[in-house]
């Protein structure tokens, strides 16, 4: 529990930040998926029996850069490419499970790397995913006001001299990186609500960009935190059948959501 209550609240402090810019660039489809082509790393990682982590990023990395190759400007076709590399990873993903289940008899592959099992994640992996995650914060505090302005208004930014391509590229491989470290806690499937979930709720209820990030960063660890909690004290319900930690997480958020949605009607009585 230990493991997994730093690795879960690293996690959610990273996809909090990197949610809300998602978020506001309108690019959720892009975060879910890679969320999901990164689902293959993890079946690689199985195969290879490499650090999941490392094979969970780097396919992702792979997929972003694909989908930043080709200089996309109408959202339309953005969607387009986005979908096309979201049906390559998770054809790729399907043939890697296929190989872990006949090659290595690892039955409980599939559910792993879909849902998540966050209470079986070595201590190990600890500094490996803080100093990801540390990093990832650091750089998005560098590029903090190009990142929000071409977020914004990506024409202005550029009539202002920053490079958008670069700001989009970066962004992406933090974005790889968040998503990867959701994979890992609540699985590739469900990750993007951990990415997505905390942002919008924290977008509903301010529109200042560095509130929200706060907001989001807030509502994501109580999330996470208020899951493993719950998951942890749900062996007591069904002894011995504990309840998944992936499905308290995206529950809470759920109803975060929902309560912000009719907190704003009032707000604005």
């Amino acid at each position: 529990m230990h493991t997994a209550l730093i690795i879960g609240g690293g996690t959610a402090v990273v996809s909090g930040v990197v949610g809300v810019f998602t978020v506001i660039r309108g690019q959720s489809f892009a975060g879910h998926a890679l969320a999901d082509v990164s689902s293959a790393g993890g079946a690689l990682s199985f195969l290879l029996g490499i650090n999941p982590l490392i094979g969970l990023l780097g396919m992702a990395l792979i997929a972003s850069f694909s989908m930043e190759l080709v200089d996309i400007r109408r959202a339309r076709e953005r969607d387009l490419m986005t979908g096309i590399v979201l049906g390559a990873g998770l054809g790729l993903a399907a043939l890697l499970l296929y190989f872990d289940v006949t090659s290595h008899s690892t039955t409980g592959a599939a559910i792993t790397v879909m849902f998540g099992s966050m209470f079986a994640i070595p201590a190990s992996m600890i500094p490996l995913a803080l100093w990801l995650g540390g990093g990832a914060l650091g750089v998005i505090g560098i590029i903090y006001r190009p990142l929000l302005l071409s977020s914004l208004d990506k024409e202005l930014a550029e009539v202002l001299g920053v490079n958008t391509r670069l700001v989009s590229l970066i962004y992406l491989s933090l974005l790889s990186l968040a998503v990867t470290l959701s994979a890992m806690t609540v699985g590739a499937v469900l990750s993007t609500a951990l990415l997505i979930g905390p942002a919008a709720v924290a977008l509903r209820l301010t529109h200042r960009p560095f509130t929200a990030v706060l907001l989001a960063v807030i509502i994501g660890l109580a999330a996470t935190w208020g899951g493993i909690a719950l998951a942890y004290d749900s062996f007591y319900w069904t002894p011995g059948h504990g309840w998944p930690v992936s499905f308290f997480i995206v529950a809470l958020i759920f109803i975060a959501y929902l309560a912000a949605t009719h907190l704003i009607p009032i707000r604005k009585q």
